[in-house]
């Protein structure tokens, strides 16, 4: 969704993507997030995609679905949702094309459309855990 104008303008924000820039939604992120205050402001730490007891896949888009599930859980512990995210930050090791076809298509299933929030990637050579291939932190707003 392309637009000038905050996209569902009621609650806390909206998003915009201004005229004049590429339309990132087939990349799944919003170019502009406008927050109104006062509003609690949670801050969720990078997620990885091990599981519960810590089980890591070698397969990319499998640590990415368990990445966005973690963030899930995450945020419900502070009682906010995947609607409340505002701003993602994204690291991902050996990034390219494809990759970023794997994280859009999640994002896209996970954001209606227009609501996907801010994000920027990062393409790193490692990180913390030996095999980990994706990390996500949040910033959300309820």
């Amino acid at each position: 969704m392309f637009s000038d104008t905050p996209v569902a303008p009621a609650g806390l924000f909206g998003f915009i993507n201004p005229a004049g820039l590429y339309d990132p939604s087939a990349n799944g992120y919003s170019h502009v997030a406008v927050v109104r205050l006062p509003a609690r402001v949670i801050h969720v730490a990078g997620q990885g995609g091990e599981t519960a007891d810590g089980g890591l896949s070698p397969r990319f888009e499998v640590q990415v679905a368990q990445a966005l599930d973690n963030l899930v859980v995450a945020l419900a512990s502070a009682g906010a949702g995947l609607a409340d995210v505002a701003k993602l930050t994204v690291l991902v090791v050996d990034h390219d094309q494809d990759r970023l076809g794997m994280l859009s298509a999640q994002i896209g299933q996970r954001w209606p459309l227009g609501r996907a929030p801010t994000c920027t990637l990062i393409p790193v050579p490692r990180l913390a855990l030996d095999g980990m291939l994706f990390e996500i932190e949040a910033t959300a707003y309820c």
